[in-house]
């Protein structure tokens, strides 16, 4: 196996007498993509900021490709950074940044204009003019220009409407499958299920789970909405496995499920006139809140 892109090892660090990280151990290899998750105060951008260099462990380690960025200044032109605060001069174009950062990281601009037409950004508009949501486009832009082999992104769907969130997650895949570790943290959990490989939540500066999102979600509780073309009579599921509860409503079906539905489905497909299965809520969310709390 390949050594990790990222790896933070039993990281701590404090601020006088606040931990804002705890004895954190996290990894991220080539081609994986890692959502970093927590409530807000967690500790996720501390970890980011002490990962890129940008602070100082209390205690512990961090590498990204088998280097800290605090020493080893050089590494850092293999990195793409989305901080959650980005911010430019405003007087700043978007194309002059990107011509600086092309420098910086020795290519040209050609691939800065490609994502400048996917996600519908005007290079040509100067910073302090533009709203949130083109602001944090100029912050993706920046991130990805250089096809880094390790992207570090803080919040990065923030202000953006659907459809550019859509193209986001495919940018973010596409660095995956060409081999980018991607470690990025968020709130919008949907958006995490879709393009993540694993899933980091942390609770007051220390990992409280790391697992897999199929992993994650055979654990959750799921929510399902069975319709019928006909009544369905009381006791339907009665001992099936995983059934935490089910309630009838005339057609209607609504039972709540832990651990895998395939049980689930089978009883319910014994009945004839099953018309429609829908979700209700969303279960990875619904884990997440139960971790932080």
């Amino acid at each position: 196996m390949s050594a990790p892109a990222v790896a933070i090892d039993r990281l701590t660090k404090r601020y006088g007498s606040l931990t804002a990280v705890d004895d954190l151990t996290l990894t991220v290899a080539p081609g994986e993509v890692v959502g970093f998750l927590g409530p807000n105060g967690a500790g996720k951008t501390t970890t980011i900021r002490t990962l890129l260099g940008f602070l100082r462990p209390t205690s512990g380690s961090c590498a990204v490709l088998g280097s800290w960025p605090g020493r080893d200044v050089a590494v850092r032109r293999r990195i793409g950074y989305l901080p959650g605060d980005f911010r430019v001069e405003p007087a700043m174009t978007a194309h002059h940044l990107f011509a600086w950062y092309a420098r910086l990281r020795g290519v040209g601009l050609d691939r800065a204009r490609e994502l400048c037409e996917r996600l519908d950004l005007d290079p040509t508009r100067r910073f302090g003019t533009l709203s949130k949501g083109n602001r944090q486009k100029v912050g993706l832009v920046q991130a990805f220009l250089h096809d880094p082999d390790v992207l570090v992104l803080d919040e990065p769907t923030t202000g953006l409407d659907p459809v550019v969130q859509r193209e986001f997650l495919a940018m973010v895949d596409e660095a995956a499958r060409r081999g980018a570790a991607v470690l990025f943290s968020s709130h919008v959990l949907p958006e995490v299920e879709r393009v993540a490989d694993r899933i980091a939540i942390i609770r007051g500066g220390r990992l409280v789970t790391m697992s897999t999102v199929d992993d994650l979600l055979d654990q959750a509780r799921h929510r399902l909405e069975l319709r019928y073309a006909a009544p369905v009579p009381d006791g339907l599921l009665d001992g099936v496995p995983g059934v935490v509860r089910a309630d009838v409503d005339g057609y209607r079906l609504t039972v709540v499920v832990d651990g895998p539905v395939g049980p689930v489905l089978r009883a319910a497909a014994s009945r004839d006139g099953l018309v429609r299965i829908d979700t209700v809520g969303d279960e990875l969310e619904d884990l997440f809140l139960a971790e932080v709390r």
